[in-house]
């Protein structure tokens, strides 16, 4: 049976905030005739915006990813939480002197968005990305940073990033060895499950809340950040979570799909 309250949601929804791997593609895979099911979403006039955590690479990195399988359309957009963060701080501190503790890539992005960079002295703020070049020179800039007194936020919680063999070191795994060695923890997190990067995008896009919705296969991160951010969200079960994690979550999605490919039946 059709479900009004999603085909009623559906005629306000402007935004479509995509997650990717397990809700548009699977590894190097689109999960099913996903690249039919966005074009029909884009001829809807629906906007499509790619959001991901993982701060290590520059949003043309996923672009080119996402063109290769067909994906990425006119007018669709990647967001990262290092593109978030890099928002925040030319919002809410653009005086502010910042270290980095991150790629090349993410340095050159949050130069390009007019982020004040130093290497050297005392830095106001003291940024941790996920740096996949990271140095023990690097970390003990960073942590010396943030006992001296730099204010310390880190682009996103996520423990682990996927990879080919086993799971490696992600952000929140660098988050507790610098509070084991300084007793510090980050004064704000802006990727999912927090509100961050909602925010940043609602300002940018000078949209309401109920103009969004996040679809994706974590409940822990994409389904908290909707209801964190006060956004609709769309639960797929193409992915890692299903409806026994839903059972034990504290995550409310505002509507369950096998994969995002069902959305057509609800137009």
């Amino acid at each position: 049976m059709v479900n009004e309250k999603l085909k009623r949601a559906l005629s306000e929804i402007e935004y479509f905030l995509l997650d990717m791997d397990g809700t548009v593609y699977l590894g190097d895979k689109i999960i099913g005739e996903m690249d039919k099911t966005l074009r029909f979403l884009r001829e809807k006039g629906k906007k499509l915006i790619f959001l991901t955590n993982n701060s290590s690479k520059s949003n043309e990195k996923y672009i080119e990813k996402l063109k290769r399988l067909n994906l990425f359309g006119e007018g669709d957009e990647v967001y990262t939480s290092g593109m978030a963060t890099a928002d925040m701080l030319v919002d809410k501190y653009p005086e502010k002197s910042v270290y980095l503790l991150g790629t090349k890539a993410l340095k050159e992005e949050f130069i390009s968005k007019g982020v004040k960079l130093i290497e050297e002295g005392q830095p106001d703020i003291a940024v941790l990305a996920y740096d996949t070049e990271l140095t023990y020179e690097k970390l003990c800039k960073f942590t010396t940073a943030i006992k001296k007194g730099a204010k310390y936020i880190a682009t996103h919680p996520d423990v682990n990033c996927p990879a080919p063999d086993v799971f490696v070191p992600d952000v929140g795994s660098f988050m507790a060895m610098i509070e084991l060695s300084t007793g510090l923890k980050p004064s704000k997190i802006i990727g999912k499950p927090y509100d961050g990067m909602g925010k940043a995008l609602m300002k940018r896009l000078k949209s309401d809340e109920n103009k969004f919705v996040m679809v994706g296969d974590r409940l822990y991160t994409d389904i908290k950040f909707g209801n964190n951010c006060g956004f609709y969200s769309l639960f797929v079960l193409s992915g890692e979570c299903n409806m026994k994690d839903l059972e034990k979550s504290d995550a409310e999605p505002s509507f369950i799909l096998d994969s995002l490919n069902d959305i057509k039946n609800y137009f």
